[in-house]
């Protein structure tokens, strides 16, 4: 989903520091995970109604890197596999549509299972 050229800018960065070895899938996957948790650590405690959208707002450059570091990190995930994450976020959506159907799903947060 990232534009080749700033794949290619990542690919050359983790190559020219060396990194590829540490970069098993099972690295990658890992840090997927502890990317992800760090991302949540700004919505942790927010008290009250709403979202946390206000609070978000207030720190959206913090978020903003946890996010790219996601994004980093899945990049080269799907890379190393040969994963078109273009093709599989599509196949995924269709996947999804015909599991939530329309006429089921709108409006409700329940389990494709479960509808």
């Amino acid at each position: 989903m990232l534009p080749d050229e700033l794949l290619q800018s990542l690919l050359a960065f983790r190559r020219d520091r060396d990194w590829e070895a540490f970069h098993t899938p099972r690295n990658l996957a890992i840090s997927i995970s502890l990317e992800s948790a760090e991302l949540l650590e700004h919505f942790q405690w927010i008290v009250g109604e709403g979202d946390g959208l206000d609070a978000a707002s207030e720190r959206a450059d913090q978020i903003a890197e946890e996010v790219a570091d996601l994004a980093i990190y899945l990049s080269y995930l799907c890379h190393d596999l040969g994963i078109d994450l273009d093709r599989a976020v599509r196949m995924k959506l269709e996947t999804n549509a015909e599991r939530y159907p329309v006429d089921r799903a709108r409006g409700r947060a329940t389990k494709h299972s479960d509808l």
